[in-house]
């Protein structure tokens, strides 16, 4: 059985914050990942998705966290195909005369620009790499990139970018996953060496994909959004808000032992972040899984 790594989408959301989760006294972004770090191995870094870290943050990351532990790392929101604000870009990689509120996309930027920005943000995750800590980069596609022969090499080539680091993508589209197209879409992902991240979501939209779980590359990874109820009318908050029930958990324990089999590594994120619901769920089904750190997830009063 390979490794498995829980933890959450998440380790300073403001709604986390004002939970109660972090005990009085753990009030410092240092002090809060040096604790969220004694009780999970992995975490999801979300704040990448929208601007590319110094390498000053990536050096705290490291001297604040364990040894052993893990960062996933959400890719910069233009290289997977979404837009992101002029001001979220450094300065002298923006298109002339954008202003700081405009929305770029890929098309936006010189070639040059566009290369330029994947190399910083390559070089400011060398720090959790030296060490041991960088895990996957995930590329989230967004729910409008429907399956496709040119989505398809746009995937490849964002997945080669990631080199020498690892890539994991996140598919957010139906067409991908039908009866003709699901097995050529993990096929892909195999033949190149790419992570293909599973998610457990609300089923029946447009933008759903199902719950497959399989390992095309030595490290695989599962990611829990939830099922609520309000996942096509609701906001962020009300999409994400849902707590998984004990035999859920018992049920997906069985599964994720399994696919831990086809795998090296598996990392487990929880991304039904809203309060502390995730650190929650994420604990329990540790100890459903019986890891051996898994009484440092659920003892104290924090989860």
């Amino acid at each position: 059985m390979g490794e498995i790594l829980i933890g959450t989408s998440s380790w300073a959301d403001k709604l986390l914050l004002a939970s109660g989760w972090y005990p009085p006294g753990v009030n410092t972004a240092a002090a809060r990942l040096a604790y969220y770090g004694r009780r999970y191995q992995v975490v999801e870094v979300d704040t990448t998705y929208y601007a590319i870290p110094a390498v000053e943050v990536t050096e705290s990351w490291v001297a604040h966290s364990p040894e052993s532990f893990v960062f996933d790392i959400k890719a910069f929101s233009i290289f997977s195909g979404h837009t992101t604000k002029a001001a979220n870009l450094p300065q002298d990689l923006r298109p002339a005369g954008a202003h700081s509120e405009e929305q770029l996309r890929r098309r936006d930027l010189s070639v040059g620009a566009y290369d330029e920005l994947w190399s910083r943000f390559k070089e400011s995750l060398e720090p959790l790499a030296v060490k041991g800590k960088l895990g996957v980069i995930l590329l989230q596609f967004p729910h409008w990139f429907k399956h496709g022969e040119r989505e398809q090499r746009r995937i490849i080539d964002s997945a080669l970018r990631c080199q020498p680091f690892r890539a994991a993508v996140e598919l957010r589209h139906s067409s991908w996953f039908t009866a003709q197209t699901a097995e050529r879409t993990l096929a892909m992902l195999a033949e190149h060496d790419i992570t293909y991240c599973c998610v457990d979501m609300p089923q029946g939209h447009e933008t759903s994909v199902p719950p497959i779980l399989i390992a095309t590359a030595d490290t695989a990874m599962v990611r829990f959004h939830g099922h609520s109820k309000l996942w096509a009318t609701g906001n962020k908050q009300e999409q994400f808000r849902y707590a998984y029930g004990d035999d859920e958990l018992a049920a997906w324990a069985v599964r994720l032992r399994e696919l831990s089999h086809e795998a090296d590594r598996l990392h487990v994120l929880m991304n039904n972040c809203c309060a502390g619901q995730a650190q929650t769920d994420a604990a329990k089904l540790a100890e459903l899984l019986g890891l051996p750190w898994s009484h440092e997830v659920c003892g104290g009063s924090a989860g």
